[in-house]
């Protein structure tokens, strides 16, 4: 490994407690993940698939530092930061494990040409959200090819899904975990809109229980339209 992949490996995942390579250590954690992981059809809604346990909670960790580090919401006004093209090497990373974890299981969470498309991703969201904060109903532009990926941090929330057209009467919750990622490709990527809706004193209701909701951080991965 060169300097220059020992240092993208810490940034992403941290210092090594016990001395162990960090390539080793990433191994380690990508087959720990690929054992483990399971991944739910959200009912109604064709083409949105979540992992609940995508990231372990060592690895949200170090996430969470490595997005803190590129000091984007050191001001109070700032809840938002946007990449396009060359990724920070953590997000990258996560791409990389995106696609290890989908390949891993014998479902239809991805098309394959969605899949092995290259990069997977080129574009970077990461939005900060505070207690009472949410986001409308929307669709994401069309400037984005087919496949968006949602990875969850800190606190939990409840994400909506709603039909763009009304042809469904049903409106649709998921429970969004910390660690967990969310597949949208197809009908959940164009025929339904999501949103999180949250009332002014930041509590959300899961399945007749009330959410205390801190702070979040959400990371959205997206690939540009090619012109």
């Amino acid at each position: 490994m060169d300097n220059d992949e020992e240092e993208h490996l810490k940034a992403a995942f941290g210092e090594s407690s016990d001395d162990e390579h960090l390539a080793d250590r990433l191994e380690k954690e990508t087959v720990e993940i690929r054992d483990s992981t399971v991944w739910e059809r959200v009912e109604k809604i064709d083409g949105l698939w979540l992992c609940r346990n995508f990231l372990s909670v060592h690895h949200q960790s170090d996430l969470l530092s490595a997005i803190l580090n590129e000091g984007w919401f050191v001001e109070d006004s700032i809840n938002q930061a946007m990449r396009f093209g060359d990724l920070p090497s953590w997000a990258t990373e996560v791409s990389d494990l995106i696609r290890e974890t989908v390949e891993s299981v014998d479902l239809p969470v991805l098309p394959a040409d969605l899949l092995w498309r290259e990069p997977l991703f080129d574009q970077l969201i990461v939005n900060l959200y505070q207690p009472g904060e949410g986001i409308c109903a929307h669709i994401d532009l069309l400037r984005f090819e087919d496949g968006i990926a949602i990875v969850s941090l800190e606190s939990p929330c409840v994400m909506r899904f709603s039909p763009a057209e009304k042809e469904e009467d049903e409106d649709v919750d998921v429970l969004l975990s910390p660690g967990s990622l969310i597949l949208m490709s197809g009908d959940a990527r164009y025929r339904w809109k999501h949103e999180i809706n949250r009332k002014q004193v930041g509590f959300q209701v899961w399945e007749g229980e009330e959410i205390d909701q801190k702070r979040r951080i959400s990371i959205t991965l997206r690939k540009l339209c090619q012109a």
